[in-house]
């Protein structure tokens, strides 16, 4: 998707994304890590809780790997 094409609705940060799709953030994190979704600088604001988001996620490319997108079940900790 280029830039060009979205709009800026289309442009969120993480906390937002998470809540729209239900993907954890660290899973966004790595999506934009791995090149599967763009990220793109934030407006350096306080956007939530105090915190300063600054980088900003395309949501119609995180809406379409959230169709996909099944939490990995983790290890049981072992009995003591």
């Amino acid at each position: 998707m280029r830039p060009a094409e979205l709009f800026p609705d289309d442009l969120v940060f993480e906390h937002e994304a998470v809540a729209v799709t239900g993907v954890p953030g660290t899973v966004i994190r790595q999506w934009a890590r791995r090149g599967k979704v763009q990220r793109f600088s934030g407006e350096g604001q306080l956007s939530g809780h105090g915190h300063e988001y600054k980088t900003m996620y395309a949501l119609p490319e995180i809406k379409a790997r959230a169709k996909t997108y099944r939490p990995m079940p983790q290890r049981a900790p072992k009995a003591a």
